[in-house]
């Protein structure tokens, strides 16, 4: 699905109007069906929100984040399954498990295996029915609860900073390296450095991130480091982040890159963003999005040497 300013009709109007119950659009617009100047506004005010890049336009992923947002905790069952639920009631589930004590990993909004077995091991020590179904009887306990723990982190970001306070060895780990465009030669170099210094590289040429984060997954990874170009000379080190939660270690990471690049690759800038690469990968993982193409293939060994010099100083 894609949505730019001018077009009309259904599309359009389901748009705004989940915009409109999300609280970004006034009741007189939120049925217009044409997609104005403040259906932009909005749609940019909740990519900004969401973690997403502010484009204004209602690409695939902003569309599927709409969707997400839908859901709140107690809209409807929750329960391991494949496709796993997605949705903003799953990212709750999560948050409120955490806070509690219970380790779901990282808070994605994605309903898997470690959140299933946190939800069983909450529902026993709970006296409640296990089942590893969050329903209703399940939300009432969860949400009381909830409220005596304060607005502490939770345990899944003091798990993911304590590991990337201590690191791990370079030698030996699990390197996941993936592109988005034509950085063959910056993947490359980078892959030979990974090589030559002992870490094991998991080369990730597809250009699809959920089959780039399903094989890092499947392959079990310790970090991912990916490469897309951009038409803007500004570039940018993303890191998964979202309001309930942020990767601690990609953080650190990409603190750690832009400290190096820095000297290679002019305005470039640390955010934390809610990207597909960045939430559906386990691992602590960063999104290098650079400058456009012809300016950056010829600085490709640099940046290689100055992302290297950056994962041997995150993981001493």
């Amino acid at each position: 699905m894609a949505l730019a300013p001018g077009d009309s009709g259904e599309a359009v109007r389901q748009l705004q109007r989940r915009l409109g119950v999300a609280g970004y659009l006034p009741a007189n617009i939120a049925s217009a069906d044409v997609y104005c100047a403040q259906t932009q506004q909005a749609v940019s005010a909740f990519q900004t929100e969401s973690g997403l890049p502010a484009t204004g336009l209602c690409d695939e992923d902003t569309w599927t984040a709409l969707l997400e947002a839908w859901w709140n905790l107690g809209d409807r069952p929750l329960v391991l399954r494949s496709p796993n639920l997605r949705g903003d009631d799953v990212t709750e589930l999560q948050r409120i498990l955490s806070r509690l004590g219970f380790d779901c990993g990282r808070i994605d909004g994605i309903f898997g295996q470690k959140l299933d077995r946190a939800l069983n091991h909450f529902q026993l020590n709970a006296g409640l029915e296990v089942d590893g179904v969050c329903h209703q009887d399940t939300v009432t306990v969860l949400r009381r609860l909830s409220r005596m723990t304060g607005d502490g982190p939770g345990i899944a970001y003091v798990r993911d900073a304590e590991q990337a306070r201590y690191g791990q060895p370079l030698v030996g780990r699990r390197v996941a390296v993936g592109q988005f465009g034509d950085f063959d030669a910056l993947r490359e170099a980078l892959n030979g450095a990974l090589r030559e210094h002992g870490a094991m590289l998991i080369d990730l040429p597809d250009s699809d991130s959920t089959e780039q984060s399903r094989t890092a997954n499947l392959l079990g990874a310790d970090v991912y480091v990916g490469f897309e170009s951009s038409p803007e000379h500004e570039s940018r080190i993303s890191y998964y982040a979202v309001p309930s939660f942020e990767s601690a270690g990609g953080r650190s990471l990409a603190q750690l890159m832009e400290r190096h690049l820095r000297d290679v690759v002019p305005r470039i800038a640390v955010e934390g963003m809610r990207l597909p690469i960045l939430r559906e990968t386990k691992m602590p993982a960063v999104l290098v999005t650079l400058g456009p193409t012809e300016m950056m293939i010829p600085r490709s060994t640099r940046i290689a040497e100055a992302i290297f010099l950056a994962l041997s100083a995150w993981a001493p």
